[in-house]
């Protein structure tokens, strides 16, 4: 068994979203084993989450854990840490354990990426940043390996972290603005923690394409419901989505029906579905797949050197 450390340099997004648009097709055609993941809740500081999946086309099997822990960054922790271990199809021996903590914000701004440019109809584009942490850069970076960025509006809750952002993307023209401004924009990304919704769906205009990337546990929910209401939803998973992603609130409390959801990505991806018009407006509902984990450890377990550990 070997240890991947990954700390040798990452693969390059285009890479990545490449691994990983491949692992949503393999999806929306059914050729998955894919359980929902399973939450454990510490009430006072986060929880942590088990994620496992098959993936044939791969021949890769494995599980990642990974916490959430939003108080993190006081303790100088990333709020986000995983591993994940993979298996031996043919008889179960592990064969790889995975630092993938900054993989999963890469996989994660892979499939945000992927979503806007199968469901974007520019291909230039202004794009809206509401939350500014370690999955915005993310996601930033992975759009802009698939789509030509010209700006970025970005809001925060603290307006230097806003700046902060900012300066960091000013090849992209980026400016710190006021929540409302952000999000009129051609793709907007949502990558916060929020229990209650912070874009209206009167500020959102015709066309524009959302990433909702913040609602990964239940509670959680970044937009309007009547957003939600007058959008096009496509989601990873069905299942994980109606459990914990941006449509859990709405469904639980009836504004929202499951029955209202447009398709998966990764029926998008295979050309199964897709935007109904170039005006209308289209959400991604993002709440991270066990296949995408698969997909980019192995990436790593191509790339890299691993240190060999005795098992059993």
């Amino acid at each position: 068994m070997k240890y991947y450390p990954v700390h040798s340099g990452y693969p390059p997004y285009a890479t990545v979203n490449q691994a990983i648009e491949a692992a949503f097709a393999e999806h929306g055609r059914g050729n998955v084993q894919m359980p929902p993941k399973v939450y454990v809740t510490f009430v006072q500081t986060g929880d942590f989450r088990t994620m496992p999946a098959y993936l044939p086309a791969l021949e890769i099997a494995g599980v990642k854990i990974v916490n959430v822990h939003p108080d993190n960054r006081a303790r100088g922790l990333p709020t986000v840490m995983a591993l994940t271990v993979i298996i031996d199809v043919e008889t179960g021996t592990p064969e790889a354990i995975v630092n993938a903590t900054e993989l999963t914000a890469m996989r994660t701004g892979a499939a945000g990426a992927i979503a806007a440019r199968h469901l974007s109809p520019r291909r230039s584009v202004t794009l809206g940043v509401i939350g500014t942490g370690r999955q915005a850069e993310a996601l930033v970076e992975a759009t802009a390996a698939t789509l030509t960025i010209e700006k970025i509006l970005a809001w925060s809750r603290t307006e230097k972290s806003a700046e902060a952002f900012a300066a960091r993307y000013a090849e992209y023209d980026a400016q710190a603005v006021s929540i409302e401004r952000a999000s009129d924009c051609d793709v907007l990304l949502t990558t916060t923690p929020s229990t209650k919704p912070l874009v209206m769906a009167d500020w959102i205009h015709e066309g524009t394409h959302i990433n909702a990337i913040g609602a990964d546990a239940p509670g959680k929910q970044e937009l309007d419901p009547a957003l939600l209401l007058m959008a096009e939803v496509f989601v990873d998973d069905p299942g994980q989505a109606i459990h914990s992603g941006e449509v859990n609130v709405p469904i639980s409390t009836g504004l929202y029906d499951s029955g209202r959801i447009a398709g998966t990505l990764g029926e998008v991806v295979i050309g199964k579905k897709g935007r109904s018009s170039p005006d209308a407006i289209t959400i991604f509902d993002s709440t991270g797949l066990a296949i995408q984990d698969l997909a980019i450890a192995a990436l790593v377990a191509r790339k890299e050197e691993g240190y060999e550990l005795p098992f059993p």
